[in-house]
């Protein structure tokens, strides 16, 4: 099993695989149309020609970014999938010299083996909130708001 990026022919299995935690109010709901406009932020691994996870880095600005629509099929949970989703995600911010990487969660203590660290929700830019106006539980979400500030890797050209 490999993490890549995702492709065109990948996009009904993420909408199923997200949607299906989304039904459960574990993460937003994805309509078809979002994963394909920002499909190039997703990676995927797969397995016996399924797809068993998915995860997005999302680019807010130069300097933020958002791990989201993590998701992995349960009976393949607890076998590092979803630890090597972040990483992918977490690498490919390195590579963009992305400074900070956000989460909102329901799993604080699993982005915490990673260095992520609790932060105040409202110290996030307004821009994020986007996405949370068309959740069911805003504005009351219970979700917890994480922060992972990544170092600036001074031998790399900023162009």
């Amino acid at each position: 099993m490999v993490i890549r990026n995702a492709k065109v022919c990948d996009v009904p299995e993420i909408h199923k695989l997200v949607n299906s935690f989304a039904d459960r109010g574990e993460m937003l709901h994805r309509p078809f149309s979002e994963i394909y406009e920002n499909l190039r932020d997703f990676f995927v691994v797969r397995k016996d020609g399924e797809i068993i996870g998915c995860c997005a880095l999302h680019l807010f600005w130069s300097d933020l970014a958002e791990i989201r629509a993590l998701a992995v099929k349960e009976r393949y949970q607890n076998n590092g999938w979803g630890s090597s989703l972040v990483n992918a995600c977490i690498k490919e911010a390195k590579r963009l010299s992305v400074t900070n990487i956000f989460c909102l969660t329901y799993k604080p203590a699993f982005f915490k083996r990673f260095g992520f660290k609790v932060i105040d929700r409202m110290k996030l830019p307004r821009k994020i909130w986007g996405e949370c106006q068309r959740c069911y539980k805003f504005p009351n979400c219970n979700e917890t708001a994480m922060i992972l500030r990544l170092t600036k890797n001074p031998g790399k050209n900023k162009s």
